[in-house]
């Protein structure tokens, strides 16, 4: 016992060890060997705070962040020659954006760690909360409150019917409107609006859904790229595609078997006003199988996909492909087909590259590959000025520029190359003879001729045009979709459906009439409650009518005094 204790224990011997209880000195028991959680306690603790709302927002809240820099930043599972331009560009910000994995935000460790714990918080928290919402399915709504005075929706009146006769009117109106209604004792207890935690429930369960055909998507998708000239065709082998990408769970076994032909690309574009040289029509005829079946013809368009054994392929870009062909200075053809430039502008001008790998040979009979710079526009413009640009996407007035070279095309280096670009480095350019500036310029049907008997370059009259197809597979999209409509209806129901309780009491009054009294709470505010009940007041007021008014016995009125004597009558 303190000082301060014993002192007052000596003063007031009356307290005695009560006194003493009642002390606010602290026990110096207390400040150790105190209550400790443990493990189990920590995991439970740990779960209870997974498991919660405001966590499971929070983690929501990080996967949305998580996503902007996967939209910003370029990730290699997209595009590597992106994500490679953007660091040469940015050496600085590099290593840091590689430490903190900005280069695959999608199957970075942070970001899979955010995905699994909102996927497991989603789970903690809607089972324990279907078990609940079954067990309130399976109960009986309460009985009604003792004082329904004090409800927020209440109503009464007296009626000459029996009170079992209201009850069972009560029971009957509230079941008609898909109330849960029983008869407890004195009163009718209702109750409506469970499609509220349903809908809760069905929107939690289809965001995991939605993070599950994320997950099939990321794991089990495959999408290629394919660019493919008038008559050429495609298989869909992985050796077939310019480009490919796949999940870590994507085997080429899962390729679907079918092919297609491209048969013709129609382009139309607008002509005047405004919006002249707008694309109208952009449609790329295709013969396809599937599986070895017959043929079947269809048109794919952009926004409509050509969907084959689970795949769809989509039309993404158009270009030309002049026909050029290379003849050796014997005149023997050693190159003759169309070849693929790319546009760089909206007018479709475009360029690309012709590699000969058997050129010629020189004077000293050394082997020499030749290599030529493309630059063609389909209408022509720019004459007079030093240079050429086209003025329309259509064919009207095609010409095509070519610059030579010969010598190594570094081909057999065992570095990868665009096929869409020449590497000069090897390289020395033929002398222009009769062209502008540093190449010729050709129309359709002419020729250039290559100086020291290199032979010579045919700008072919037939101009074919290409088409760029992409070939997806996303097993999870059907999945996906089937989440975020059930998502939507859900939250919709959770937002607009309120769940209410209305009670009816019918009980014999003292004079012998029966008293109805009619209430109703809602578990969240609403002003359609009270309409509500009135609602059923009126339908159940048609049953049990308000019963009349005793006639009240009211006293005679007093006769009315003679009117006083005139002053002078009184005289």
């Amino acid at each position: 016992m303190s000082k301060t204790e014993t002192t007052t224990a000596e003063q007031e011997p009356g307290l005695g060890a009560a006194g003493a209880q009642l002390s606010t000195a602290p026990r110096e028991e207390s400040l150790v060997g105190g209550p400790t959680l443990g493990v189990i306690g920590w995991i439970r603790w740990f779960w209870r705070q997974l498991t919660s709302m405001r966590v499971a927002l929070i983690l929501l809240f990080l996967l949305s962040l998580g996503a902007i820099p996967g939209s910003l930043i370029p990730q290699t599972s997209a595009d590597e020659l992106k994500v490679e331009t953007f660091k040469k560009a940015h050496e600085t910000l590099t290593p840091l954006y590689e430490k903190l994995q900005l280069f695959d935000v999608y199957s970075s460790v942070w970001f899979s760690a955010i995905y699994i714990l909102l996927f497991v918080s989603l789970i903690g928290c809607i089972v324990p909360r279907t078990w609940q919402f079954v067990g309130q399915l399976r109960s009986r709504p309460p009985g009604a409150p003792k004082r329904l005075t004090r409800l927020p929706a209440y109503t009464t009146w007296r009626t000459e019917a029996e009170p079992e006769q209201v009850r069972e009117a009560a029971l009957a109106m509230l079941k008609g409107r898909r109330f849960r209604a029983h008869t407890a004792g004195d009163a009718v207890a209702a109750e409506k609006g469970f499609l509220r935690e349903a809908g809760n429930l069905v929107f939690h369960v289809a965001l995991i859904v939605i993070l599950v055909a994320f997950a099939v998507g990321q794991l089990y998708k495959s999408e290629g790229g394919k660019l493919i000239v008038e008559g050429d065709g495609f298989s869909n082998t992985l050796t077939q595609y310019d480009d490919f990408k796949s999940g870590s769970r994507f085997s080429t076994d899962d390729l679907a078997p079918f092919g297609f032909t491209l048969n013709g690309f129609t382009g139309t574009y607008e002509k005047n006003g405004p919006q002249r040289g707008t694309p109208r029509t952009f449609e790329a005829a295709v013969s396809y199988a599937e599986n070895g079946g017959p043929d079947q013809k269809a048109v794919i368009r952009v926004n409509e996909p050509l969907e084959i054994g689970g795949s769809k392929v989509y039309l993404i870009a158009h270009g030309y492909a002049p026909v050029i062909t290379v003849r050796d200075g014997r005149g023997k053809v050693v190159s003759s087909g169309p070849v693929p430039l790319l546009p760089i502008d909206n007018n479709i001008t475009s360029t690309g590259a012709l590699k000969v790998m058997d050129g010629y040979r020189d004077k000293n009979g050394k082997k020499e590959q030749l290599g030529f710079q493309a630059f063609f526009v389909p209408t022509f413009a720019g004459a007079g000025k030093g240079t050429m640009f086209s003025q329309f996407p259509a064919l009207d007035f095609p010409v095509m520029a070519l610059t030579g070279y010969h010598g190594d095309l570094r081909v057999n280096s065992g570095l990868a190359q665009n096929v869409y670009q020449l590497d000069t480095s090897k390289m020395k350019q033929f002398k222009v003879q009769g062209g502008t500036g540093s190449a010729n310029r050709l129309l359709p049907g002419e020729t250039m001729t290559l100086p020291d008997g290199a032979g010579s370059v045919t700008f072919e009259k037939e101009i074919k045009e290409w088409a760029s197809f992409q070939i997806s597979q996303q097993p999870g999209n059907g999945l996906a979709l089937t989440g975020a409509i059930a998502a939507i209806a859900g939250l919709a129901g959770s937002l607009f459906i309120q769940r209410r309780r209305v009670w009816v009491r019918a009980v014999r009054g003292e004079d012998g009439v029966t008293v109805v009294e009619m209430a109703g709470l809602g578990r969240s505010e609403s002003a359609k409650l009270p309409e509500e009940l009135a609602e059923l007041a009126v339908t159940l007021h048609a049953q049990a009518p308000t019963a009349p008014e005793p006639a009240e016995h009211t006293a005679p009125e007093p006769a009315e005094e003679p009117a006083e004597k005139s002053e002078g009558a009184e005289k």
